[in-house]
């Protein structure tokens, strides 16, 4: 049976089926999402969506920054979990952290996250010895880590509230429920298939071998907190009436996410910001909107202009490294002096 769906995996890839389907995916999803978009914020009145944001009191927006905070800080266990699980014990935690919350924050932005992402932290693990396919181990480890903690959050929320996810799919609350209970136990059955017996994916120098049981435990865990945390800045940041409760807002948003990553746009606008004002209807449009855009200046703006900076002050600190470095070591090997260079240039030409 394995050996079938590799086959068909196979001859997907060769006629490059999978990508045209992603394309075709991706545009219906951000197709679709515009059309809500545009039905939702019609008669929407932009004076109020900013008199919603001034209203909103510091100490709301003090919160969610500390729960996006929290978030991004969690994000750096991605990569520590990844690079460690690949052999390269060897780089340090501070790396691992510049290299996630970099890659990540400017792949929320950029779009296109698998690519931009994994452009940044070459960049940055190729300084300790990492080449392409280590960095490509880290990209498929990262994102491992990132779905184990989405099918979790999505299918312990749903099994609770299968309300939530209707208002988004429009599918009735049993099955919904009965969806969300698949996805547990697909879960489960991972969990165990890992720990029977290392289990490796890949060939050749792509291998790279599953984590075991208790650290697929630890993979989910980490999921189930950064997603946790983004959740409750987004919480804080959404109407108070009418109180739906955390567990909705937190379906909903982990979906609208989903489906925003679908979509391969920049920071899953215009798809985002559909699926959470479909899902969370109940609430006022204005002040939901004025609380989606100071989460995405918090969530998204924010640590793009961070990681920059970071990025750019990490440049020039190398290149000064290397300037002093090559200073240095002319000063120890200066070369012949002038006029003994003169000399042999004028021997060389029979002068």
């Amino acid at each position: 049976m394995l050996e079938a769906i590799r086959r068909a995996m196979s001859f997907l890839r060769q006629k490059q089926i999978l990508h045209k389907l992603g394309v075709v995916i991706s545009v219906t999803v951000i197709g679709i999402a515009c059309y809500v978009l545009y039905h939702m914020l019609r008669g929407i009145d932009f004076n109020e969506v900013v008199e919603a944001i001034k209203s909103t009191e510091p100490r709301q927006i003090v919160m969610a920054a500390v729960f996006v905070a929290a978030g991004y800080f969690t994000l750096t266990f991605y990569d520590l979990f990844a690079v460690r699980a690949i052999g390269h014990s060897h780089v340090p935690y501070r790396v691992n952290a510049l290299a996630a919350f970099t890659s990540y924050s400017i792949g929320h932005n950029v779009g296109a996250s698998v690519f931009t992402g994994g452009a940044v932290r070459y960049r940055i693990y190729s300084a300790y010895g990492l080449n392409a396919i280590d960095v490509a181990k880290i990209c498929f480890l990262a994102g491992l880590t990132f779905w184990l903690g989405n099918a979790a959050v999505l299918g312990l929320g749903i099994s609770y509230h299968p309300e939530a996810a209707a208002s988004i799919d429009q599918l009735p609350p049993w099955l919904n429920r009965t969806l969300a209970m698949m996805i547990i136990v697909a879960l489960v059955a991972y969990v165990v298939w890992v720990w029977t017996q290392p289990r490796v994916v890949g060939r050749g120098p792509w291998t790279v071998v599953l984590p075991g049981g208790p650290l697929t435990l630890l993979q989910i865990a980490i999921g189930i907190v950064d997603l946790g945390f983004c959740a409750l800045a987004m919480y804080v940041l959404v109407p108070d009436e009418p109180n739906l409760g955390f567990v909705v807002v937190a379906v909903i948003f982990v979906s609208a996410t989903l489906l925003g990553f679908a979509s391969h746009s920049p920071g899953g606008l215009g798809v985002f910001d559909a699926a959470m004002l479909v899902g969370l209807w109940q609430m006022d449009r204005e002040e939901l909107l004025g609380g989606m855009l100071l989460f995405r200046v918090l969530y998204y703006l924010s640590p793009f202009v961070i990681s920059v900076i970071l990025l750019t002050f990490r440049e020039v600190i190398i290149g000064a490294r290397s300037k002093r470095l090559q200073q240095a070591a002319l000063k120890l090997d200066p070369g012949p002096p002038p006029e003994a260079a003169y000399v042999r240039e004028r021997s060389d030409s029979g002068a």
